[in-house]
């Protein structure tokens, strides 16, 4: 009976920590986004948000066109007001940076540039080749591609 109770003790105690982990257990959401029209990528960013709310980990992928939305200095279609709500695809960008959202342009959109990451807004990074094709090879990841 001695031997018993550390292990029935150490037994509950895993399973009381794994408990939140499987909670907390739902698939990375990779976002690409190439596309150069405003209302395509605003609702990648209304679904993406809405993914992050539903308890999902994300990063967002900004390729070509879609990497425009993330210039300091953007086309206006990135930040005019579109309805319903009034919001912007960049407005929305700049919201799933602020909750920790890991936004990065493609490592050839700025070269094709002739700029750096001074160009960007805030939060903005450059994707790493072999890192972002991990994230999108990952077993448990879900991949959309706007």
């Amino acid at each position: 009976m001695r031997h018993f109770r550390p292990l029935a003790l150490a037994s509950a105690l895993t399973a009381a920590l794994a408990l939140p982990a499987l909670a907390d257990d739902k698939p990375e959401l990779v976002a690409v986004i190439t596309t150069p029209e405003a209302q395509t990528q605003l609702m990648a960013m209304v679904l993406t948000t809405q993914a992050v709310e539903q308890g999902h980990a994300a990063r967002v992928l900004l390729c070509g066109p879609g990497g425009d939305i993330a210039l300091a200095e953007a086309p206006e279609t990135a930040t005019a007001p579109q309805p319903p709500r009034g919001a912007s695809p960049q407005g929305m960008l700049q919201a799933l940076i602020a909750r920790g959202v890991q936004v990065e342009v493609c490592a050839i959109y700025l070269p094709g540039l002739g700029a750096d990451q001074t160009v960007l807004i805030e939060g903005v990074g450059m994707a790493q080749p072999p890192e972002m094709a991990g994230a999108m090879l990952a077993e448990d990841a879900r991949l959309w591609s706007f």
